[in-house]
């Protein structure tokens, strides 16, 4: 079947009665069948007339169709449907809450029944949780990520007949669109400038995944809502190796502020101290004065004064 003709089935409303209306002629019919059944049996007993006898038969019929009558019977909560089929063909959707009569002769289909608790389907928002798995991002490297995505029934005709399982199916295509969009990002901002990472641009993230899923998913029926990165971690073998770089980065991040500060206060000193005219320095003595305090500033521990009494020429 070429994906085309995935389209081509569309949902469309049963033909129901009242509910209540259709029980009180249920109701009729089988007291009707019971009644003539009995008034049979009591003539056919007094006059033997085989006329009474089409009679039982008559009230026997009735009430055998009566109890069929009472399959067609269904409840419906707000946001729930039924789908129906009669004798292999699409009957048609029930999603409007209420009590319903249908041919006792359709049945509902729902292929996810095992997982829903029936054969009702849910049209309500649900959550998917998938399972935790192993994939690599853009430079490569290992990661271990997972997904919550929000997601409901919107169309009831293409989530039965469209796929097997349509909650099996929204876990597999889930996995594959999670490996999609880790392989287009880094797990942490790349080197290359690109500021969009699957750790720190997590609304991006969401969107381009809620998008992907959604692609994937509509020939099922079914509307992404929303999808989120729940877990995001680097693999347990590469995790130690790449926390040492992130502190290196980090370290080296502070540093570079750490020695534009220090430039800063060294000009700043030696612009003071020439407009002020405190002392006039030449450039050795200045190459000096920078010297000491860049090590005053950048040094990781508190400096020790020492007193120099002497000339450095």
């Amino acid at each position: 079947m070429q994906v085309k003709d995935f389209d081509k089935i569309t949902e469309r409303p049963a033909r129901e009665k009242n509910g209540w209306a259709m029980l009180a002629v249920v109701i009729a019919v089988i007291l009707g069948g019971i009644a003539l059944f009995v008034v049979g049996a009591v003539y056919l007993h007094l006059h033997e007339n085989a006329a009474f006898a089409a009679l039982m038969v008559l009230g026997a019929l009735l009430f055998v169709a009566g109890n069929v009558l009472t399959k067609g019977f269904k409840l419906l909560q707000p946001n729930e449907a039924y789908v129906f089929t009669l004798f292999g063909k699409y009957f048609g959707t029930i999603k409007r809450d209420g009590f319903f009569w249908v041919n006792p002769f359709c049945a509902s289909v729902n292929p996810a029944r095992l997982s829903m608790g029936g054969r009702k389907l849910s049209l309500k928002a649900m959550t998917l949780n998938n399972d935790k798995q192993k994939v690599n991002d853009e430079e490569g490297n290992p990661i271990e990520i997972s997904v919550v995505v929000i997601w409901r029934i919107t169309n009831t005709a293409k989530a039965v007949f469209n796929v097997e399982n349509y909650m099996a199916y929204l876990s597999t295509q889930c996995d594959a669109a999670i490996r999609q969009v880790a392989r287009q990002y880094p797990y942490d901002v790349s080197t290359n400038g690109d500021e969009t990472s699957l750790r720190g641009s997590a609304q991006e993230i969401a969107e381009v995944l809620r998008a992907e899923l959604q692609n994937r998913t509509e020939m099922a029926g079914i509307e992404i809502l929303e999808a989120r990165i729940s877990h995001l971690a680097y693999a347990p073998e590469i995790a130690a190796a790449m926390l040492q770089r992130q502190q290196a980065s980090a370290i080296i991040a502070a540093r570079q502020k750490i020695v534009e500060g220090a430039v800063s206060m060294v000009e700043m000193a030696l612009n003071k101290l020439s407009e002020e005219n405190v002392v006039e320095l030449d450039d050795e003595r200045k190459a000096q004065m920078v010297s000491n305090l860049l090590v005053v500033l950048c040094g990781n521990r508190d400096a020790q004064p020492v007193v120099g009494t002497g000339s450095i020429y």
